[in-house]
């Protein structure tokens, strides 16, 4: 099945790399200097592929056409762990990638995952634009890879499900609830006294559907796109982690591009993300009336309780000894004490 499933990823790959060279609006891509290559794991009409035609049409006519960015969006070049072996080989020159996923090659790249760290996203701003996100920007570096000065925005993280409301710590006790396949989020809900079960994205709706388990946690627009609203009854808004998307590049490509171009290509990049974050606050908002409609029941819980559970159950200080002090003690410079 795999086999199958990579064969088709290279088709579509294919195909969109030879759509892409008849196509009428790529023509000029002949004489362009750089032609390169954009993936990313999120659909065309996310706001961060909105922004990305933005940019990349903007950076195309600031450098008169000697600067060609093409865009894959929908993991068209593959799965996340597949394009994060492009983006280091130089298969892909730029690429998107959740922090949490990125902590696999950077293991700093997580400390934004951190439960209930960030209680709003002017925290998470100050904390990614300051001095946290350079920090994880130095390490990313150490890895060998470049990345851009703005994070993109995920979004925060909400508690959905099929039983009952979860309103405090003590409703989380024994709650099947599914969790993507990472240490952060198992060692999470089990301080939590949870039941978490790792799943892979693919299999969530079916595994919620015959309750294998009872819940899952999700920005709004994947609880709203994946249609989870179908098979869940309750949404609980924790914002229990914020997460977001480093654009990264590969060292060689990048340095292979003049520096005034750099700058003009990075200038475009990071004037898009900050956009992209506007847009997904917006988006956001208009979602949780939408799933309310659809028949979500919304519920507002405190997030003190669980701050203080996770405090006591130990997660903190067993989190900032995998970090280390320095970096634990920029992301408490930005939210508070934690531990």
């Amino acid at each position: 099945m795999s086999l199958s499933r990579r064969a088709l990823l290279k088709a579509t790959a294919a195909s969109a790399v030879l759509g892409g060279i008849a196509a009428p609006h790529v023509a000029r891509a002949e004489s362009a200097e750089f032609t390169y290559k954009y993936a990313n794991n999120l659909p065309d009409t996310h706001p961060l592929n909105v922004r990305a035609k933005e940019m990349a049409a903007a950076i195309k006519a600031e450098t008169n056409g000697k600067f060609d960015l093409q865009i894959f969006p929908n993991n068209q070049l593959g799965s996340d762990t597949d394009m994060l072996s492009q983006i280091r080989s130089g298969g892909v020159e730029f690429f998107t990638l959740s922090g949490l996923i990125l902590a696999t090659l950077v293991p700093a790249a997580s400390i934004n995952g951190i439960g209930f760290a960030f209680p709003d996203y002017d925290t998470v701003w100050k904390a990614m634009d300051g001095d946290l996100g350079a920090y994880v920007r130095g390490q990313i570096n150490k890895a060998g890879l470049m990345v851009m000065d703005k994070i993109w925005d995920n979004g925060f993280r909400q508690t959905t499900s099929s039983t009952k409301a979860i309103n405090g710590p003590d409703d989380l006790k024994g709650f099947k609830i599914r969790v993507p396949v990472s240490p952060l989020w198992t060692s999470m809900f089990k301080a939590f006294e949870a039941a978490p079960a790792s799943i892979n994205f693919s299999e969530v709706y079916s595994a919620l559907q015959t309750k294998v388990v009872e819940g899952q946690e999700n920005p709004l627009a994947i609880i709203s796109t994946a249609k989870l609203y179908e098979v869940q009854k309750y949404c609980s808004l924790t914002n229990h982690m914020w997460d977001g998307f480093w654009f990264l590049a590969n060292r060689r490509a990048w340095e292979a591009v003049p520096a005034d171009m750099r700058a003009t290509v990075a200038k475009h990049i990071n004037a898009a993300a900050v956009k992209e974050r506007e847009d997904v606050a917006k988006l956001n908002a208009g979602l949780q009336a939408d799933l309310a409609a659809k028949g979500l029941t919304f519920n507002q819980p405190n997030v003190a309780p669980f701050r203080d559970k996770l405090r006591t159950a130990g997660f903190y200080a067993e989190w900032k000894g995998k970090y280390g002090d320095e970096a634990w003690g920029l992301l408490e410079k930005a939210v508070g004490k934690l531990s």
